[in-house]
């Protein structure tokens, strides 16, 4: 049990925050349809008449969101450095003094209730709100550090963040990712995630997104295709063309080529001998000169470099594919999750494959494309 004046082994960054509000600053309310929460904070540390003990609530919300992130108490009481059988105390004084069950106890994972997902994002907001009060005063605001957890897009991470991670490492020495990879929808409370990065139109979403620039698509062939079928001059020139027909990895749909022809989107269906839902067979069938394909530039550059595939109607290339990073609406980003940001839009906008375009037939075509630059899927 970690209580005023008691424990001193808790982390100074925390001991510092629980000092960083006055009494009486701040007033919140959380409602959801079972419960309605307004409570006052009028101080840091509650005399608990059931327990008879002095708790220390932002101590208690730094643990609950922490237990929420990580889905267990035992990781929580290891990443707070307490006991287990403190965290769980800790939480049960919380929750009466809520009057409200926040958390859902499985033999495998911890997950919040409603009403603890409406808690989660306030106390989330207030712990921000001090750590960036104290950031703003700190070394950290000129130097960020501590671990940012990331989720990108397969292909994306593989050929353009990663290979570039040293000169962010260099810029950033104090700053920690943890990347994961993946293009289904992240719950980054769930995930324990500060924010995802996405190729492609977004669908809609709680999260706040940042576009951070565009990415240009090409269409290609193989030199022993074109060879054998000609080199069309214009999209009319396809009918007796093919291609390698792509599946969304999402619904299993196959997802048209694209052509843009006097700033609108066509779209083309072609017979096809081989479809696939992978972006590396994607291109592997490229090669191997079984039809056409249409890919983010960056995902082919070796190949167009070398001769292996051939860029064709470069006059009517596919929409450029935005590239957006999510994260939660919390007010203030930390400097850590600001300079990857900044990142990230400069990596994009100085990558050759950096499309100058505004994007306006891009937010017209009829068909999402955000799978084609996902992990493997038309990437």
């Amino acid at each position: 049990m970690i209580v005023f004046g008691g424990r001193t082994g808790r982390p100074a960054a925390e001991r510092r925050a629980a000092c960083c509000v006055e009494p009486g600053a701040q007033s919140f309310s959380v409602e959801t349809p079972q419960l309605t929460i307004h409570r006052k904070l009028s101080t840091l540390f509650i005399l608990d008449k059931q327990f008879g003990i002095t708790m220390d609530r932002l101590q208690a919300m730094r643990l609950f969101t922490c237990i929420v992130d990580s889905g267990s108490f035992t990781r929580a009481a290891q990443q707070l450095g307490m006991q287990r059988a403190s965290a769980t105390q800790i939480m049960k004084q919380l929750e009466a003094h809520l009057g409200a069950r926040l958390l859902v106890r499985t033999t495998r994972h911890v997950s919040p209730t409603l009403d603890g997902a409406a808690y989660y994002q306030r106390c989330v907001d207030i712990l921000n709100g001090i750590d960036e009060a104290e950031a703003s005063f700190s070394h950290a605001a000129q130097h960020p550090q501590g671990v940012l957890k990331v989720d990108l897009s397969g292909s994306f991470a593989r050929l353009v963040v990663i290979p570039a991670l040293p000169g962010f490492f260099a810029r950033y020495p104090q700053v920690t990712l943890d990347i994961s990879v993946g293009d289904r929808r992240v719950d980054l409370a769930r995930k324990s995630v500060d924010c995802v990065v996405r190729i492609g139109e977004l669908s809609d979403s709680s999260l706040v997104a940042r576009r951070v620039g565009l990415l240009e698509q090409v269409t290609c062939a193989s030199p022993g295709y074109l060879e054998a079928h000609g080199k069309p001059r214009n999209p009319a020139n396809l009918e007796r063309h093919r291609e390698i027909a792509y599946l969304s990895a999402s619904d299993g749909r196959r997802i048209p080529l694209e052509f843009t022809v006097n700033g609108s989107v066509e779209t083309r269906e072609l017979p096809a001998v081989v479809s696939v839902n992978n972006g590396d067979a994607y291109v592997a069938a490229c090669e191997a000169g079984l039809g056409i394909i249409q890919v983010p530039r960056y995902h082919v550059v070796p190949q167009l470099e070398a001769g292996v595939l051939v860029e064709i109607l470069p006059r009517y290339r596919p929409p450029s594919l935005p590239v957006s990073i999510l994260y939660p609406h919390r007010g203030h980003l930390s400097p850590k999750l600001r300079v990857f940001i900044e990142w990230v839009a400069e990596l994009v906008v100085q990558s050759p494959q950096h499309s100058r375009t505004s994007g306006t037939a891009a937010g017209k075509r009829r068909t999402s494309r955000a799978s084609i630059a996902g992990s493997s899927a038309r990437s």
